[in-house]
C-alpha cells in the first residue's frame, strides 16, 4: 500500500485553510467527517472526525480503526474516541462542516455535545482544494488512464462476440481491469448516487433512463441495480456497443468511453460520432489556466448544426447541460464545464470531456477522455484513439 507523505498531507491541509479563509474570513473551526474527504486530507480512509482550527493545528480522532490509522497514516495527530463527547471543541460560534454527504442523524448525534450558533457548509472549499491535483495525485491518474486505455482500445475490442450481453461484456472488462491493476469500486460524489464500474450498452439500451447524472442512459441489472449492463440484452450485428466506465488506481480515477460496433453502423452514426470528437478536442484545447468553464461550454458547440444538438449531450429528458467534469477521487467532482460555473481553471485540475449524441431507434454515439490542465491545452490520460472502433 502507498503511505501519502507527510509534507502531501501538510499541503492539502494549508490548501484547505487556504480556500477556507478566501471563502469565509472569519472562519474558527472546520468539522469534515465524511471518509473521501478525510481520507484526502489524512491518507487513511478510516471512520473518524478531523477537526481543523484555524488557530490551532488539526486532530483527526478517529473511532474504527484507530490503530489502522495510526500504522498507516502520516497524519500528525491522530487520536482514538468512542463518544462524540471526547473531541476537544469549543461550543458557540459558526462551525464550518462538509454537509452533503453527513446524514442528519449523525451529526445530531455529534451536536448532543457540540452545539454551535450556526452551521456552514464547507463543501465548496474542499471541492476547490482537492480539485488540482498533485504530482502524486497525478501518478496515481497516470496509471488508471493506461490501464483504461489499453482495456478499452486493445482488450475489448478482441472479446467482442455476436450474441453475448452487456452483462457478459461489464464483467470482462471490470475483470481485465482489476487483473491490472483497477481497484474496481467506483465513487461518486452526488448525493443518493453510486456506480458500478459504469455503462454497458448495445444499442438503444444507451438511451434508456438512467437515474446517475450523466448523458448516457442504462438498462442495468435490474430495478434494484439500474447499473452497468443487462443480462437480457444481446449483442447484434451492426449496434453500437457504448461503454462508459471507469477505472481507479489508489483512490484515484479517469473516466473513458469507447463505441464499437460488429459489422458498420449507419452514415448518420459515423457521421455525429465524428462531431462528438471534434466537440471534445475543441474543449480539450480550451482546458488551460484561467480558462472559464462556462465560456468553455458555450463556445465548444460554435457553428454545430441545428439537427446534430436536437440530441445532444444525450437523449431525450436524459440530455444533460454540460460538457465535462471533474474527476479525482470521486468520479464527479469540481469543477464543471457549464454555465455558471465562472472560476477560472488551474493547471493540474483534470477534466474529464464527454460529449455524446443520443440516435433514436439506433443508440448512443460519442466518446469521453480524462485531460489534464496545461499551458498546452487539455493532455489525456487515457489514450488518443477516439474513432468508432469496428470488429468483422
Amino acid at each position: 500500500m502507498t503511505i501519502i507523505p507527510k509534507g502531501e498531507l501538510e499541503q492539502r491541509i494549508n490548501r484547505l485553510r487556504s480556500e477556507l479563509t478566501g471563502f469565509d474570513a472569519e472562519w474558527k473551526t472546520a468539522v469534515l467527517m465524511d471518509r473521501i474527504n478525510c481520507y484526502y486530507l489524512t491518507g487513511t480512509m478510516q471512520n473518524g472526525v478531523l477537526v481543523i482550527k484555524r488557530d490551532g493545528d488539526a486532530v483527526f480522532y478517529v473511532r474504527r480503526s484507530c490503530q489502522r490509522a495510526i500504522e498507516e497514516s502520516n497524519f500528525p495527530d491522530v487520536r482514538c474516541f468512542k463518544s462524540f463527547r471526547e473531541l476537544e471543541i469549543e461550543s458557540g460560534g459558526i462551525l464550518h462542516l462538509d454537509t452533503e454527504k453527513i446524514p442528519m442523524a449523525h451529526f445530531s448525534r455529534f451536536s448532543k455535545y457540540h452545539s454551535f450558533d450556526e452551521i456552514r457548509s464547507l463543501d465548496f472549499p474542499v471541492a476547490k482544494a482537492r480539485a488540482v491535483k498533485s504530482e502524486l495525485e497525478l501518478s496515481f491518474m497516470k496509471q488508471a488512464g493506461e490501464i483504461h486505455r489499453s482495456v478499452l482500445e486493445e482488450y475489448v475490442p478482441s472479446i467482442l462476440e455476436v450474441g453475448m450481453s452487456e452483462f457478459e461484456l461489464g464483467t470482462e472488462i471490470l475483470s481485465e481491469m482489476m487483473r491490472r491493476g483497477s481497484q474496481g469500486l467506483t465513487r461518486t460524489g452526488g448525493y443518493g448516487s453510486e456506480l458500478f464500474l459504469g455503462l454497458v450498452c448495445f444499442g438503444e439500451s444507451a438511451l434508456y433512463h438512467n437515474t446517475f447524472d450523466g448523458p448516457g442512459g442504462v438498462r442495468g441489472i435490474s430495478t434494484a441495480v439500474p447499473l452497468m449492463g443487462s443480462s437480457e440484452v444481446k449483442l447484434e450485428r451492426n449496434m453500437p456497443v457504448f461503454v462508459d466506465v471507469a477505472c481507479g488506481i489508489q483512490g484515484y480515477y479517469t473516466d473513458k468511453t469507447s463505441i464499437y460496433s460488429i459489422g458498420e453502423l449507419t452514415d448518420e452514426a459515423c457521421r455525429y460520432h465524428e462531431i462528438c470528437v471534434q466537440l471534445q478536442q475543441r474543449g480539450a484545447d480550451m482546458l488551460r489556466p484561467g480558462a472559464v468553464p462556462s465560456e468553455i461550454y458555450r463556445e465548444h458547440t460554435a457553428g454545430v448544426d441545428a439537427e446534430f444538438l436536437k440530441e445532444y449531450n444525450g437523449f431525450g429528458l436524459g440530455k444533460v447541460t454540460f460538457l465535462g467534469h471533474g474527476i479525482g477521487l470521486h468520479v464527479d467532482e469540481y469543477p464543471v464545464i457549464a454555465e455558471k460555473f465562472d472560476d477560472p481553471l488551474e493547471e493540474n485540475m483534470v477534466i474529464a470531456l464527454e460529449p455524446k449524441r443520443g440516435i433514436p431507434g439506433l443508440g448512443m454515439v460519442g466518446i469521453e477522455n480524462t485531460f489534464v490542465v496545461t499551458p498546452e491545452g487539455g493532455k489525456s490520460l487515457t489514450g488518443s484513439h477516439f474513432d468508432i472502433i469496428s470488429k468483422g
